[in-house]
């Protein structure tokens, strides 16, 4: 028999959410009404000038991506206000980027540090490389990073710190300062994972010209609308991002992804709107939420809200099971570390479907 590494023998696979084809055939849906909140995905859709340009170049799928996508990079600078040699663009979302870095810096036995709960990828992509986690900690009642404990996780062995900002899924911000003493306490490699950041309107990239061991995550999959297409960025130091790039997949950015980012960027009147949307729904969600006493519901600033459902008498599989059964998908959080099962985590969509949403759980609250 073939000898599985230990390490993949060993991990527990990702579980991402449920699709509307799957759901559909459990619960004998129409997949076309399904209302999607479990995936952080975009309600408004992709920008009109991404669906044109796709449908225009859709014949060059028998070639080769481009290999040279610096128009890609100095579209993102200067979305971003950076040099265009301090990005670096990944094809799988901001996943490849992860798995770049792990590439870049790894050596087995190094350590990580990561906030439960926070993306559960970062451990998913990094364990694989022989990288061992240490876990520092989120306070989930005040929904902000315990930065002592952070402090206190930094070792020798240290190689990468992960601070996800927003934090999903709780939704809460670490603080500028906090971001920095962190910086200033260590020469490992610090991750900020911008994801989210549009939705919060607050970033940390004045920090680049401050400390060289700061890196921003960002992707296309948010804001942009791009989620399938599977766009990611980092922003790092110009000789980091020079070492990412020799370990980096030269093919990773299909033709088709390139060319709707581009389209995207360029459709600056689409990323308001997207983002202003967005961010209406979260408020609308918070605030019609937290009127259900049994419901304790996270202050967001991302494009989810995580709620604790403990106080309804089900767990989270049972009232995401519920709400499926009407058609409506949001995340049961179970299986993120340092959470228990009775929290779900609720993304954006449009006002319409954030009603019906609204009337589906009061239904199942007896309301």
């Amino acid at each position: 028999m073939v000898k599985i590494n230990k390490t993949v023998k060993e991990l527990d696979p990702y579980v991402p959410g449920r699709s509307n084809a799957d759901l559909a055939r459990a619960y004998g849906l129409d997949p076309t009404t399904i209302i999607r909140m479990g995936s952080n995905e975009n309600p408004v859709g992709p920008s009109p000038m991404a669906i044109d340009v796709l449908k225009r170049n859709l014949h060059l799928i028998n070639a080769y991506p481009e290999s040279n996508i610096d128009d890609l990079k100095c579209r993102i600078a200067e979305y971003a206000h950076v040099s265009p040699e301090k990005v670096i663009v990944g094809g799988d979302g901001a996943d490849e980027i992860l798995d770049v870095l792990a590439k870049t810096l790894i050596e087995p036995g190094d350590e990580y540090i990561v906030h439960p709960p926070s993306y559960m990828y970062y451990e998913f992509t990094f364990n694989i490389h022989g990288a061992v986690p240490v876990y520092a900690r989120w306070d989930i009642q005040e929904n902000r990073l315990d930065v002592d404990s952070v402090l206190e996780a930094i070792s020798p062995k240290t190689k990468i710190i992960f601070l996800c900002n927003p934090n999903n899924p709780t939704g809460g911000l670490i603080e500028t300062q906090d971001i920095k003493t962190i910086l200033k306490s260590t020469d490992a490699l610090v991750v900020v994972d911008e994801a989210y950041w549009e939705f919060s309107g607050v970033n940390n990239l004045d920090l680049l010209d401050e400390y060289d061991n700061l890196f921003i995550l960002r992707t296309f999959s948010k804001v942009m609308g791009l989620a399938g297409m599977r766009i990611g960025y980092g922003i790092g130091q110009e000789n980091f991002i020079e070492y990412m790039h020799r370990v980096k997949p030269v093919f990773s950015l299909t033709k088709l992804s390139y060319i709707s980012a581009l389209a995207t960027l360029n459709d600056t009147e689409y990323i308001k709107t997207s983002t202003q949307l967005s961010i209406e729904s979260r408020d609308f969600l918070y605030n019609k939420m937290s009127k259900f006493p049994e419901l304790n519901v996270l202050k967001s600033f991302a494009n989810y809200i995580l709620v604790d459902i403990r106080n309804t008498g089900m767990t989270s599989k049972q009232i995401t099971e519920k709400l499926m059964e009407n058609g409506i998908i949001v995340r049961d959080c179970s299986s993120f570390r340092g959470l228990d099962d009775y929290w779900i985590r609720v993304s954006v969509a449009t006002l319409q479907e954030d009603e019906k949403f609204i009337s589906v759980l009061g239904n199942i609250l007896g309301r």
